[in-house]
């Protein structure tokens, strides 16, 4: 839960003009890698992130899981999060 308030957080401060690029928010705050991973915590699915929310999401939807890069055959692999 932490994560994603911290990745809406990064992103409301890029869409405000805060800072210019992830890049720019980088260079102050944390890893560049590490915040472009975390900005794709701002793509989920509403209801992915509503259950997160509310704690309902399934034990196997963790954040390392979370923050991997997608496989080759990402639609199995979504697929076997619920």
């Amino acid at each position: 839960m932490k994560a994603l308030a911290q990745a809406f957080r990064y992103q409301r401060l890029l869409d405000k003009g805060k800072y210019a690029s992830i890049s720019k928010m980088a260079a102050e705050r944390i890893k560049r890698s590490y915040l472009g991973t975390l900005l794709r915590l701002t793509l989920l699915a509403p209801d992915i992130t509503e259950a997160i929310l509310d704690g309902r999401q399934p034990e196997s939807m963790d954040l390392p899981r979370l923050l991997a890069p997608l496989p080759v055959g990402w639609t199995s692999a979504i697929c076997s999060l619920g």
